[in-house]
This record gives structure tokens, sequence and C-alpha cells, in this order.
């Protein structure tokens, strides 16, 4: 009987972490300020009929920055062939949020700024470094994921961005 028990408790937590993983598959339905303060709804955003990139970056992280510059080059054009909509969110915390705004502003980005700044999102997207990029399609599921970033790879972007634009 005892053992009986115990398979039934593997089964059960299994399913469960099998759920999880599968939980992965779509936006977290968390909500998460802007840089101007506002609460933003990341499953809403993520389903509002655009494709949408998530930049994960943090004023410390040089290769996140240089990432984001390059990615701005070339976002009008994203916009205007494939209808995409990139947000960059920062995961600086407490004693390195403040320098976010000043960094931004410095910066010709055209994204919406979202602060992470309790890392809820990265904690939900279960990541443990920046930079980390999502894609996401349309309907708000989780089509891509890249850790790391490498000059370039902002093209690489772009062709699963027109994949999944057709």
């Amino acid at each position: 009987m005892q053992f009986t028990k115990k398979i039934a408790l593997g089964f059960l937590f299994c399913s469960f972490g099998f759920l999880s993983v599968n939980a992965q598959g779509t936006l977290p339905n968390l909500t998460i300020e802007s840089l101007e303060g506002k609460k933003v709804n990341i499953k809403e955003l993520g389903t509002n009929g655009k494709i949408t990139v998530f930049s994960f970056w943090a004023t410390w992280c040089k290769p996140c920055k240089k990432e984001l510059n390059n990615i701005a080059e070339i976002y009008e054009e994203w916009q205007d062939n494939y209808d995409v909509q990139v947000i960059a969110v920062s995961i600086d915390d407490a004693r390195t949020s403040s320098k976010v705004k000043t960094y931004v502003d410095g910066q010709s980005w055209d994204y919406t700024v979202l602060l992470d700044k309790n890392q809820d999102l990265k904690k939900s997207l279960n990541f443990q470094t920046v930079p980390y990029t999502l894609l996401v399609d349309k309907k708000g599921n989780i089509v891509d994921r890249h850790q790391g970033y490498v000059e370039g790879d902002e093209y690489t972007l772009e062709d699963k961005i027109k994949e999944i634009a057709k």
C-alpha cells in the first residue's frame, strides 16, 4: 500500500511539473509598471494582435544595451514590414532602477519600456540572466526564446519574425 501511494504521488508531481513547463508556452498574467509608472498587464500586451519581442535587459548589462541599440536601427522597418512591437523590460532592482529612465532618455529607442523591479516576470518565465529575448506571436504564444547577444542576432530574430508574420 505504501509503495502504491509513492507511485501515485510521483505521477502527481510529474503531472504538475509537466503543466508548469506547458504554462511557459504563453505569457503570464502579471502586471508590472511602465517607465511612466502605469500598470501594464503582460498577457494583454502580448495578445494585442501584434508580433511582440520582449527584450529583457539591465542598465549594467553591456550586451543588453548593444542589442537594444542595434534593434533600434531597424525597428521602424520591422514595424512597417511585420507589424511588430518591441518591449524592453528592465530587470534592474531597487538599487539600480533609478538609472533606467535616465539611460532610456539618452537613447533613440522607440520602444515601450517596462520595469520588472521585483523580477516577478523574470521568475515567472524562468530565466536567470540577461540579455534574454522572447518572441511572441499575435495570439500570445511564446514561439522563441534566446539567451545572450552577439552582433547580428537581431537579423536572426528578424528571420524568425518574418517566418511567423506569414
